[in-house]
């Protein structure tokens, strides 16, 4: 059981609700791409046409959040270490809130982009901050079980997304695909209140006063350094493995799901208010097993780093991801069973990232904590972001784009496989304090 004070728990509590509201704001175009991007390009929702646009779509569009997220990361990170955690956290929540709540005002596609790419640099810049912050005010004895704590926020943001599109494009709104979306993403704005959180109720932690007051970073580069490459190094490539097979496959569930629904929908003959209705209960199946696996595998890495070290749990994770990702893309299952094995990929996908907001503060020092974190956790997005686009470009190019979907993502399960030989690098960080 953690033992932390009221304070500690409400520091917890708040970068949680920031980082789950990141997420929920990350991933909410994926659920309405279907609906959006169709209507912006003017071309009939549910045609081959708009299936093909839009896989092409959610994947450039991903893979911009992504380059977004990692700009917004990198510099966040930096802000952080500089004016504090709690001032770069109100900024960043700000940003990715307006920046997501404007896309539900997007007269074209190109908008829709300049917007998403505002919220993307808020969305890198809160987990920096969150996680560097958390690590800083509990106790040394409770980091591991606060830290993956703090990461159960993004399947909690992603339950989130799914209900509210559920809810506004399934049940208010189920005739006008056209328009629903739009109110969708209108729920963006929610999170600003949180906000009004921050700065009512968090202060910076007494860690980085202190370290302030003796000593200040030289900036990025310092990470760059003889003492702090390998640090660097480490953190990058784990982080790099994770988010490639993570946003390869996440970004592309909705698509997946309509895919089989109107696949299921024409051998049943279904008429086209049916489909539409059996779409949106397959995106909410595949999105909600794909949410409850993060959500346990998450919690999961704390057993895993306590008894195996971090070394053996990256990679009894990426193991794990490899073959749950072959299995469900690459055997003739049925429909629904396919969408209820997404569980397991986000047992071992999402659930990996809970190590991150624990493992990468451990690297650094107190005076680089957030700027080493965030270029880690986010500088790997860059490279990460050619996943969603080639998954999306190759099968939007396909006669068939749903099964050419469906065999681009099985080639996705060798990617955790190549983390496995950058185990080398990694080091170990079972049994250490945070530095000063």
């Amino acid at each position: 059981m953690l033992r932390l004070s009221r304070y500690q728990w409400t520091v917890l509590l708040i970068a949680w609700l920031g980082w789950g509201f990141a997420m929920f704001e990350a991933l909410l175009f994926n659920y309405v791409a279907p609906n959006c991007v169709p209507t912006l390009l003017g071309l009939t929702i549910g045609s081959p046409e708009a299936k093909a646009a839009t896989l092409y779509w959610t994947g450039l569009l991903t893979s911009i959040l992504l380059i977004g997220w990692a700009v917004g990361g990198v510099f966040f990170g930096q802000v952080a270490d500089r004016i504090g955690r709690s001032k770069t956290m109100a900024i960043a929540i700000l940003l990715y809130a307006f920046g997501n709540a404007c896309c539900a005002f997007a007269p074209n596609i190109w908008f829709l982009m300049l917007c998403r790419i505002v919220a993307s640099l808020g969305i890198g810049g809160e987990w920096a901050a969150g996680a560097s912050m958390v690590a800083e005010v509990v106790p040394e004895k409770s980091r591991i079980e606060a830290g993956a704590i703090l990461y159960t926020a993004s399947p909690a943001g992603l339950f989130l997304a799914t209900y509210v599109n559920y809810q506004i494009a399934g049940v208010l709104f189920p005739d006008n695909p056209e328009t629903s979306w739009r109110y969708v993403l209108l729920c963006g704005l929610v999170p600003a209140a949180v906000t009004l959180l921050v700065r009512v109720f968090l202060k910076e932690p007494e860690r980085w006063e202190k370290a302030k007051s003796k000593h200040r970073s030289s900036g990025l580069g310092e990470l760059f350094n003889r003492q702090n490459l390998p640090l660097t190094i480490s953190g990058l490539l784990m982080a790099l493995i994770a988010l490639l097979t993570n946003w390869s496959s996440n970004a592309f569930i909705p698509i997946v799901a309509t895919g089989l629904a109107n696949t299921a929908a024409n051998a049943q003959n279904l008429d086209a208010k049916a489909t539409l209705a059996l779409v949106e209960e397959w995106k909410v199946l595949a999105t909600n097993s794909f949410n409850w696996g993060g959500l346990v595998g998450t919690l999961l890495t704390v057993p895993a780093a306590k008894y195996l070290g971090r070394k053996k749990m990256f990679a009894l994770y990426f193991i794990l991801s490899a073959v749950s990702i072959m299995v469900t893309f690459g055997l003739p299952l049925p429909p629904q069973i396919r969408l209820y094995l997404y569980f397991t990929i986000g047992l071992s996908a999402i659930g990996v990232f809970g190590s991150f907001t624990y493992y990468l503060p451990e690297l650094f020092p107190t005076r680089l904590r957030a700027t080493g974190s965030g270029f880690c956790y986010n500088a790997g997005r860059v490279i990460a972001a050619a996943g969603p686009f080639l998954v999306g470009a190759i099968a939007s190019g396909g006669a068939n784009a749903y099964n050419t979907a469906v065999q681009a993502l099985f080639w996705v399960g060798f990617i955790p496989l190549l983390g496995l030989a950058f185990l080398p690098w990694v080091i170990e960080t079972k049994g250490g304090v945070l530095v000063d």
